[in-house]
């Protein structure tokens, strides 16, 4: 599976490890994704979603059903019906 949240969109980015002398080697830095389970009340079904944990915080705060709404008014394809 790929590196990428289903909601956010964040993917790897690359940068450089930076030695004590200064000396530069290309890294990647990768997006703490979880897969998880959210049950949505509004339609009675567990959705499996790969997000990143920031994603986690604006569904706790919004909640799931109407952070998808907003995703799909912007245009974001989730992969999930609503």
């Amino acid at each position: 599976m790929s590196k990428i949240c289903q909601l956010t969109g964040k993917r790897p980015i690359s940068g450089n490890n930076v030695s004590h002398s200064n000396r530069k080697t290309r890294r990647r830095f990768l997006p703490n994704l979880q897969k998880k389970r959210f049950f949505m009340p509004e339609t009675g079904e567990w959705v499996t979603l790969k997000v990143s944990t920031s994603a986690m915080r604006t569904i706790n705060k919004l909640g799931l059903y109407a952070y998808l709404k907003k995703l799909h008014k912007q245009g974001v394809d989730t992969g999930v019906k609503l």
